[in-house]
């Protein structure tokens, strides 16, 4: 019997686990108590929310808490888990903008700018797609400055999960607990340099670690 290819592989892959992951957001959501530790109310204007890789995977709530329709488009990796992951968000409604700090970085950024300005906000992982963990790049300071918007950072810290042991240390919450969501208020990073605005984001993501 001939195997299966790797692109075969992938191919099933992508038609099947992106909707098993978007039942499993959705169930892990509802059958966890939840506190958003946040603002009432965002900004009327668009703006860039951001979290860290390894707590992405409960991230569409912390959007729709604030806009029930989501116009928002998420940076999201060309790297197949990106596939993954673009596909999984697309469940909730989300689109998404493909490139990276390390591929398609250029295009990306210029396609992001763009999108922002057509009035979507747009979604970001500053230390994605491969790390290091807890690492600012330098993409979120050039987008937020150049399309003259503001950063929401949002941390998602469940009190009982499961954690991978990939580079980001992925947390998946296990049913039944709480899931906090720290969201802040909009930050202005207009007039600060590259590294104050890095620094400023990086404290404000590791505010609640433990």
């Amino acid at each position: 019997m001939k195997l299966l290819t790797k692109n075969q592989k992938r191919s099933i892959g992508l038609a099947i686990f992106p909707f098993i992951g978007s039942i499993a957001i959705r169930l892990l959501y509802a059958t966890n108590k939840k506190t958003f530790h946040a603002p009432d109310k965002l900004c009327d204007d668009n703006f860039i929310m951001a979290c860290w890789h390894g707590e992405l995977f409960m991230i569409p709530y912390a959007y729709t808490h604030y806009k029930k329709k989501p116009k928002v488009k998420l940076l999201i990796s060309e790297h197949y888990d990106g596939d993954l992951i673009a596909k999984t968000l697309s469940f909730f409604g989300f689109g998404t903008i493909r490139g990276s700090s390390t591929r398609g970085g250029v295009k990306a950024l210029i396609q992001a700018i763009k999108e922002i300005k057509n009035g979507y906000d747009l979604g970001i992982t500053p230390d994605g797609p491969k790390g290091p963990r807890h690492e600012i790049h330098d993409g979120i300071v050039v987008m937020a400055q150049k399309a003259k918007v503001k950063i929401v950072l949002v941390n998602i810290k469940p009190t009982s999960y499961w954690q991978l042991s990939s580079w980001d240390k992925f947390i998946i919450p296990k049913p039944f607990g709480r899931i906090n969501y720290f969201i802040s208020e909009p930050i202005d990073i207009s007039n600060m340099d590259l590294n104050e605005a890095k620094n400023l984001l990086k404290k404000g993501l590791l505010e609640h670690e433990h």
